[in-house]
C-alpha cells in the first residue's frame, strides 16, 4: 500500500503514520549531509536503504491492522440494542404488563452496568457490552396470568405483550433506497424544558415498501433523532428479514432457541403459583417479584447455554 497522510486521522494508525513521516524528515536529512560532503554519500546510501526497509515495515503494519478493523467493522457486531415492546392480547392489563416488562429489562440493563435510554413509550435502547448477546433471546411473546387489581370476582387474566429485540448496528447489513422513506417532524413531548416541547425535533420515518414506521424523540435535535430513527428502521428491516427467513426453515429450527420470530409464546409469568416458565427450556423459575425487579440473570445463562448446546 502507499502511504497517505489521512493515516493520521485514524487514531488506530496515526503513531506509525507520524513514524514513517519521521524517517522521510531523516532521510532527508541524510541526503541534504551527502550533498554537503560526498564522503558522507555511502553512509547515506545505506541510511536510505535502511530507512526504506523500516518505512516498508510500517506500511505493511498499518495494512494489517487497517484489514483488522475491517473484519471487525464488516462483522457488525451490534453496538446496542433497541427493545421494543407492544401489549398483546387482554385490553389494559397488556398494556400494562408490556411496561412492567419494560421497566424488567430496564433495571436488569443497569445493574449490568449498561446504559438505557427512551426512544419512545415502549421501546428501550440498551448500550454496553454483551447487551445483544444477553437480551437476544427476549424476542416473542410473552404472557402474564392474574388477577387484575380490577376483577372483583377473582377471576385469572391471561394477558400478553411481544417483544423483540433488534440490534444498532455501525454498518447496518440492509441498504435502505432514501426515495422509499417518508418523513414526518413534530414536537417531543414529556420533559426536557422548553426546547423539547417548542421545537419540532421528534420524527417519524416510513418505509413505504414494508409500511414499517419508526418513531424517535429521546434525542435533542431533529438530526440525531433522524438517525436514531433511520439506525432503528434499518434494525427493523433487519429482523423482518431474519423473521421470514426463520419461518422458511421452522422444521430445522424446532429444536432450537429461538431468536427472530415476535409470534412465538416463548414465556409464562404465572402471578398465582409465583413462577416464570420459559417454554423452549422447558425450565422454570419461582420469585417472581424478583425477577419482576430485574433479577433474570439466571433466565438469560440458561438461554445462552441452551443456544450454545443447540448450536
Amino acid at each position: 500500500m502507499d502511504y497517505s497522510p489521512e493515516l493520521k486521522k485514524n487514531f488506530s494508525t496515526a503513531y506509525l503514520a507520524e513514524e514513517y513521516e519521521r524517517l522521510d524528515r531523516e532521510a532527508a536529512d541524510a541526503r541534504a549531509a551527502a550533498e554537503a560532503d560526498p564522503a558522507l554519500s555511502a553512509m547515506a546510501a545505506e541510511d536510505a536503504a535502511r530507512i526504506r526497509a523500516r518505512q516498508a515495515d510500517i506500511l505493511a503494519e498499518i495494512e494489517r491492522i487497517l484489514s483488522k478493523d475491517a473484519a471487525r467493522q464488516d462483522a457488525a457486531e451490534p453496538v446496542s440494542v433497541v427493545m421494543e415492546l407492544r401489549a398483546g392480547a387482554g385490553g389494559d392489563e397488556a398494556s400494562i404488563f408490556a411496561h412492567e416488562l419494560r421497566s424488567m429489562y430496564q433495571r436488569f440493563a443497569e445493574r449490568q452496568g449498561w446504559k438505557t435510554r427512551d426512544v419512545d413509550d415502549l421501546t428501550l435502547e440498551v448500550s454496553g457490552e454483551g447487551a445483544y448477546d444477553a437480551l437476544r433471546y427476549e424476542t416473542g411473546v410473552h404472557r402474564v396470568q392474574r388477577v387484575p387489581l380490577t376483577e372483583k370476582s377473582g377471576r385469572i387474566h391471561t394477558s400478553t405483550a411481544s417483544v423483540a429485540v433488534l440490534p444498532i448496528r455501525a454498518k447496518p447489513k440492509l441498504t435502505i433506497n432514501p426515495a422509499d422513506i417518508d418523513m414526518e417532524f413534530s414536537r417531543s413531548g414529556g420533559a426536557g424544558g422548553q426546547n423539547v416541547n417548542k421545537v419540532e425535533t421528534a420524527v417519524r420515518l416510513i418505509h413505504r415498501p414494508t409500511g414499517i414506521d419508526v418513531r424517535s424523540s429521546s434525542e435533542r435535535s431533529q438530526l440525531a433523532n433522524r438517525e436514531k430513527a433511520m439506525a432503528i428502521l434499518s434494525a427493523k428491516l433487519e429482523f423482518m428479514h431474519e423473521e421470514e427467513e426463520a419461518k422458511k426453515h421452522a422444521a430445522e429450527r424446532r429444536e432450537q432457541i429461538g431468536t427472530g420470530d415476535r409470534s412465538e409464546k416463548i414465556r409464562t409469568y404465572n402471578v398465582l403459583q409465583d413462577r416464570v416458565t420459559d417454554h423452549r427450556l422447558k425450565e422454570s423459575w419461582h420469585n417472581l417479584p424478583g425477577i419482576m425487579a430485574g433479577n433474570i440473570d439466571e433466565i438469560v445463562a440458561a438461554l445462552k447455554a441452551g443456544a450454545q448446546s443447540a448450536a
